[in-house]
C-alpha cells in the first residue's frame, strides 16, 4: 500500500517539542544557544533551538521505534526500496555500510577501480581483498568509462567465490553502466550487488534518466541526499532492496555511526524526501532541461566539449546522467583546475571540482537559469583569453589503473617509509593519495607506483589540485612498503 507522502514526522516532533519550552538539563551544553551567542548570530535562534539530543518524543536512530522509524517507512516507499536508513555521517558511512554488511576479512568483492575513497578505506577496515574490472578510458577527454557486462561477467567466472559486486551509478562523470543486466548476473552466482548512488538521488524521482539501483534490483544502494536531494550537507540515505536482512544491516551501521545524531540533518532528510516524492518530477525535468541548454551553449563556444548522450555505446557507457554538466576543457590551452580557479577567483562562481581535464558544475533543483547564463558567460569570456591549442606536455588521462599487488588493509598496516613523490617509482604505495574532489585514489594501499602516476601526481599538483590522503600534508613525499 503507497503511504502518503505529505507527512514529515520528524520536523513535525521537533515543531511540537519547540512549543513546549522544555527546560534543558541534557547535552548539548549551549542549551537551545544561550550558552553560545556568537553561534546562535551565525546559525540563528531557531536553528539552535532544534538542535536537540535524542529523547523520548524524538526517537533514537540507534534503534528507531516512532518518529524516525516512520520517516524510514516514508523514505523506503519514496525511493520504492523495502527498507530506507536515514544516515548523518555522510554517503561514506553509508558506502561503508553496505561493504561491511556483506564482506569479511579476506572475502572478494568485485568492483570498478574509480571508486570513491570509502569504499577502499571500508575495505582496509573489514580486511576485504578487492577484484577489479579492467576499465576503459575515453581517448578524446580521458575519463574511466562503465563496467563492461563481459568484462564483469569475465571476473565474475574467474571469482566465484566473490561476495558482492559494487557498482557507481553514476560515477562523478555521470557514467552509468548497465545495472540491470550486472545485477541479474550477480544474484544468478549468488552475490550482493551494492549501488553507490552519491550523485544519483534524481534517478528515483526524474523521467528520462538512467535507472536508479533499487529499481535495477540492487540490494543495497547508498543515496546522498545533500547532493542533489536538497538535504544539508552530511545527510544521506541507505536504502535496502529484498535480497537483505534489514536489522542486521541496522546493526552494521551502529557500530561507527554516532550515538548522537543531529536532528538539523534528520530533519532535512525528512522534509527533503518530502519535497522529492511530492514535487521531484517536475523540479528534475527542470534540472535536465537547464543542464541540456548550458551543454548546447557550451558547445555553441568553441574550444570547449560538454559530452552528453553521445559517449553512451551500450557497453562501457550504456547511459549518461544529461543532469552532469561536464565539460573538457584542455582543447583551450587550460587544464580543468585552471578553469575551476579563474571561474572562483575571477568570476565569483564555485564550481564543483575541476581536474586535469575536466570539470563539473553541479546542477540541481535550487540552480537557476541567471546562474546557467552566468556560467556559460564567464567561460566564454575565458576561452577569449586563453591561449588556442596550447596544450602541457601531460598526455595521460585523468585516470590510471594501479597495479594492486598487496591487499588494502595489509598495505595500511604494513611497515612503511616516506619517500620522495619523484623517487617513489617502483614502490608499493602503503597510503592513499587522489584529487578531492572528486575523491577517486590516484593510489591506494598495495598499489604499485609508476612512472605514469609520479608524472600525474607532479603536474597535479604543479596545476593546483587539492592533493589529499598521504601522512605529509605538503604532499612532498608517500608513504611506501618496507
Amino acid at each position: 500500500m503507497k503511504l502518503q507522502q505529505y507527512s514529515a514526522p520528524i520536523y513535525e516532533a521537533l515543531e511540537a517539542f519547540r512549543r513546549q519550552r522544555i527546560v534543558p538539563f541534557d547535552v548539548p551544553g549551549h542549551k537551545r544557544g544561550r550558552g553560545n551567542p556568537e553561534l546562535v548570530e551565525l546559525l540563528g535562534e531557531r536553528c539552535l533551538s532544534l538542535d536537540v539530543n535524542s529523547m523520548k518524543p524524538l526517537d533514537n536512530l540507534g534503534h528507531p521505534t516512532s518518529v524516525i522509524r516512520k520517516a524510514e517507512e516514508l523514505a523506503a516507499d519514496a525511493f520504492g526500496a523495502e527498507h530506507a536508513f536515514l544516515m548523518v555521517n555522510g554517503t561514506t558511512s553509508s558506502v561503508q555500510a553496505m561493504i561491511l554488511s556483506v564482506c569479511k576479512e579476506n572475502e572478494k568483492i568485485i568492483l570498478p577501480r574509480n571508486v570513491h575513497k570509502s569504499v577502499i578505506n571500508a575495505l582496509i577496515l573489514c580486511g576485504g581483498i578487492p577484484v577489479y574490472v579492467p576499465s576503459k578510458v575515453n581517448d578524446r577527454i580521458g575519463i574511466a568509462l562503465g563496467m563492461d557486462p563481459k568484462a564483469v561477467e569475465k571476473v565474475m567466472d574467474e571469482n566465484p567465490d566473490a561476495t558482492a559486486v559494487f557498482v557507481n551509478n553514476p560515477t562523478y562523470y555521470g557514467i552509468c553502466s548497465d545495472l540491470v543486466t550486472i545485477t541479474r548476473m550477480a544474484h544468478e552466482r549468488g552475490m550482493k550487488v551494492l549501488v553507490d548512488e552519491a550523485h544519483g538521488t534524481h534517478l528515483y524521482f526524474g523521467e528520462e534518466l538512467p535507472v536508479s539501483g533499487i529499481e535495477a534490483g540492487a540490494d543495497l544502494t547508498a543515496v546522498s541526499m545533500h547532493k542533489s536531494g536538497g538535504s544539508l550537507t552530511q545527510s544521506s540515505i541507505l536504502l535496502c532492496g529484498q535480497g537483505m536482512d534489514p536489522e542486521y544491516v541496522r546493526q552494521i551501521i551502529n557500530l561507527s555511526q554516532t550515538t548522537s545524531a543531529s536532528y538539523l540533518l534528520l530533519s532535512s532528510l525528512d522534509i527533503s524526501r518530502r519535497n522529492l516524492a511530492l514535487r521531484g518530477k517536475v523540479s528534475f525535468e527542470r534540472v535536465s532541461q537547464m543542464a541540456r541548454y548550458a551543454r548546447e551553449e557550451i558547445n555553441e563556444i568553441g574550444g570547449y566539449y560538454a559530452y552528453g548522450k553521445e559517449l553512451i555505446d551500450g557497453r562501457n557507457v550504456f547511459d549518461f546522467d544529461e543532469t552532469k554538466l561536464l565539460v573538457y576543457t584542455r582543447d583551450i590551452g587550460l587544464t580543468g583546475i585552471e578553469v575551476y580557479d579563474l571561474l572562483r577567483d575571477e568570476y565569483d562562481i564555485q564550481i564543483e571540482f575541476g581536474d586535469i581535464g575536466n570539470i563539473l558544475a553541479y546542477i540541481s533543483i535550487g540552480d537557476r537559469q541567471q546562474d546557467i547564463e552566468r556560467l556559460v558567460g564567464a567561460l566564454e569570456d575565458i576561452k577569449c583569453s586563453a591561449v588556442p591549442g596550447k596544450k602541457d606536455h601531460l598526455e595521460v588521462d585523468d585516470f590510471i589503473e594501479p597495479v594492486m599487488v598487496k591487499t588494502p588493509r595489509e598495505s595500511f598496516y604494513a611497515k612503511k617509509e616516506q619517500v620522495a613523490i619523484k623517487d617513489a617509482s617502483g614502490r608499493v604505495s602503503g597510503e592513499m593519495l587522489m584529487c578531492y574532489p572528486p575523491g577517486i585514489p590516484i593510489l591506494t594501499p598495495g598499489e604499485m607506483v609508476s612512472d605514469e602516476i609520479v608524472e600525474y601526481i607532479l603536474f597535479a599538483k604543479e596545476k593546483g589540485c587539492s592533493l589529499q590522503g598521504p601522512m605529509d600534508p605538503e604532499v612532498e613525499y608517500l608513504s611506501v612498503l618496507k
